[in-house]
């Protein structure tokens, strides 16, 4: 195996271990607004996963990780995106309660 996609395995795992440990030292209350900052992360993610996509770099396992990250990747902004917006929802009807009174 080539030795440089052994080191990129094994910072993929690492960067996966870390970021569990992290989130996991959040508490519940910080989890919504975390998610909504990571959007622009992932949406970075994306983009650069299709410009390397469309540029053709690689053999057929770079392009089938790229398509990976492009999915995970996706799902993960428009998940935080809906959580969000869920969360606005709520805020906004404790106003208009509010009002009534």
């Amino acid at each position: 195996m080539d030795p440089a996609l052994i080191q990129n395995v094994a910072i993929l795992v690492l960067a996966g271990f870390l970021g569990f440990v992290v989130i996991s030292k959040v508490p519940n209350t910080l989890h919504t607004p975390l998610m909504s900052a990571t959007n622009a992360i992932h949406g970075i993610v994306v983009l650069a996963a299709l410009i390397v996509l469309g540029l053709g770099v690689g053999g057929a396992l770079n392009q089938v990780l790229l398509v990976v990250a492009i999915v995970f990747g996706t799902v993960n902004v428009v998940g935080g995106f809906l959580v969000t917006d869920r969360m606005l929802g709520m805020f906004k009807q404790g106003e208009r309660k509010e009002a009534r009174q």
